[in-house]
């Protein structure tokens, strides 16, 4: 009980941690600085995104797994002297081979993050007797981490326009502050025995995942599916709003307004999920993401992006809840591996239709790209979510 204590420092640690990771000055005018500063051509920016989406997708899982071996606080450390490293070399790069070391330094930085810090979370809670508030604090997490994206997206503009380097300098400072924050972290104790073979260990997780525990196999696919729908309207609403006539001044207060909205539903994720409970909640993301696509498709106009929020709001709602159920069916021994293979499974959707929508919204518009993907949605996700919640435990 006397570790109790330090432990319980985790939370907030690993909220600080969030709202650092995600407070990103250089990300609203990134393609900017690729442009002007670098000089990179619109092929060499799309060739370096094809190249990271591979980075993310190869390192995603067994970072996880090493995650699960060696502790989520190491994990969490080494992922913040990746940041350092990447940003860093931002602050001196005038290539692109420097660029592209950068982006795959700061990819492999993310893929040692993914999972790892929800993990740490429950683990932290679990050693607590509090894992029954996952979702609260989940959420708090998510919330924490939204502030800081707005918050950086805020002040990007004006940093650039004084300097082009000082985003960059400033991130190096922001992930200094995060792995001050990691090496004050304490490891709860786990229940990790050394597998015989670590390779038979990974595709033994890999198969209790996705055939042995029925719930679990549920609750990443819908996740997954849930996670793309809300996912497309990133890369697709400037566009939109674009050819909606959307003032470009306003560009920057939406998008700040979006990330608050989903840290503001990822706060109020738990207490809704405890009013409406899990059934409700799956027809309200259902809702919303029907709404959010036919009002986009349909509705048009200035006005129009407001459907975005509907999209932006069930992306905070789903988030704890959702990491609550693959949580609970997740050994401790393997957690942070597991909740790294469901962060694969919507990098490896993402991949192969995210360029099929791109190519799809530049042949017949975006505003109609939304329409067909409300009746791709309005196919796929009612019988995924049957398949949930069938899943769900008796007593819920």
């Amino acid at each position: 009980m006397a570790s109790m204590p330090k432990t319980h420092a985790n939370i907030r640690k690993l909220y600080a941690f969030s709202f650092l990771q995600m407070t990103l000055f250089p990300m609203a005018i990134i393609t900017l600085f690729w442009k002007d500063h670098i000089g990179l051509s619109l092929a060499q920016i799309l060739l370096l995104q094809s190249i990271l989406s591979i980075v993310m997708v190869v390192m995603e899982y067994p970072t996880g797994y090493i995650s699960d071996r060696i502790g989520y606080r190491v994990s969490l450390t080494i992922a913040s002297v990746l940041g350092l490293a990447g940003w860093g070399i931002y602050t001196v790069a005038g290539t692109f081979g420097q660029v592209l070391a950068a982006e795959i330094l700061l990819g492999i930085s993310l893929a040692f993050i993914s999972g790892s810090d929800s993990a740490f979370l429950y683990e932290t809670l679990k050693e607590e007797g509090e894992e029954h508030l996952y979702v609260r604090h989940e959420g708090r997490m998510s919330g924490f981490g939204q502030v800081g994206e707005a918050l950086g997206a805020v002040f990007a503009g004006v940093l650039y326009a004084a300097a082009p380097i000082l985003p960059f300098v400033l991130q190096v400072g922001v992930w200094l502050c995060a792995l001050l924050v990691t090496r004050s972290m304490v490891e709860p104790a786990r229940k990790a025995t050394a597998p015989a073979s670590h390779l038979a260990e990974a595709f033994r997780t890999a198969r209790y995942a996705f055939v042995e525990n029925r719930r679990l196999r549920a609750t990443i696919l819908l996740n997954t599916v849930l996670g793309i729908a809300s996912f497309y309207p990133v890369w697709l609403i400037q566009p939109y709003m674009q050819h909606a006539g959307v003032p470009v001044t306003w560009f920057g207060p939406i998008w700040t307004g979006a990330n608050l909205t989903v840290a503001l539903c990822a706060l109020a994720s738990h207490r809704a999920s405890l009013y409406l409970g899990d059934r409700s909640m799956v027809l309200l993301f259902l809702v919303l993401v029907v709404a959010g696509y036919l009002g986009l498709g349909s509705i048009g106009g200035v006005w129009g992006f407001l459907c975005y929020y509907l999209l932006t709001s069930m992306r905070g709602l789903r988030g704890p809840m959702m990491l609550s159920h693959a949580q609970t069916e997740s050994p401790s021994a393997n957690r942070a591996g597991i909740l790294s293979l469901q962060s694969l499974c919507f990098r490896l959707l993402f991949a192969c239709t995210g360029p099929f929508v791109g190519k799809l919204a530049d042949a017949v518009g975006v505003r109609q790209a939304f329409q067909l993907l409300f009746y791709a949605f309005l196919i796929v996700l009612p019988p995924l979510s049957l398949l949930f919640l069938r899943n769900l435990p008796e007593e819920e």
